[in-house]
């Protein structure tokens, strides 16, 4: 016969109806040693309760990410303004006959929020474009060789939140892998 899993029980409670537990009542607590804090135990303890919840509240007021965790996350603690463009990064190599491969999405073993963070240093060292590629190379045995890297901003216009089809695509960094470096 199958069993199944019940939440509520033959006298019609459900298992959220019941006690959890038993409060604890004066016969049940005896025997256990209560130490009371002394004063200075309890200035000390309002002291650094009040110092943390000061440090928290000067972070939530004028902090930023690097404070965190006390100053807010933007992304949870602000709202962009919904018809504000939205860019979204993404990093392509390109075949000698010009198909675009989508290098982002773990086709090389990183995520676009990994390129995304990495794009500074990208720009000022582009050939590190190129280890993509050998990655891409090294995980598709098969493919086409790249000849080409880049990096590329696609600026995709809103109108009260919802994608107008308008966009605009600007090459950030790139890297021509036929060159000599």
């Amino acid at each position: 016969m199958p069993t199944h899993a019940s939440v509520t029980r033959l006298d019609g409670r459900r298992s959220y109806d019941g006690r959890v537990s038993t409060p604890p009542t004066a016969e049940s607590t005896t025997g256990t040693d209560v130490v009371p804090l002394s004063r200075a135990s309890r200035r000390v303890r309002l002291g650094v309760a009040a110092a943390v919840l000061a440090v928290v509240m000067t972070g939530t007021v004028w902090g930023d990410d690097a404070d965190f965790p006390f100053g807010p996350f933007r992304m949870y603690s602000t709202r962009a303004d919904p018809d504000a463009p939205v860019i979204s990064t993404r990093v392509v190599g390109l075949t000698a006959a010009g198909d675009e491969v989508r290098l982002s999405g773990g086709a090389v073993g990183l995520r676009r929020a990994e390129f995304e963070g990495q794009l500074p240093r990208m720009q000022e060292h582009p050939e590190l474009l190129a280890l993509l590629a050998d990655t891409y190379a090294d995980r598709h045995p098969d493919a086409e060789p790249l000849v080409e890297v880049q990096v590329i901003h696609r600026r995709i216009e809103l109108d009260d939140g919802q994608r107008t089809g308008e966009f605009t695509d600007t090459v950030v960094v790139e890297q021509d892998l036929e060159a000599p470096q």
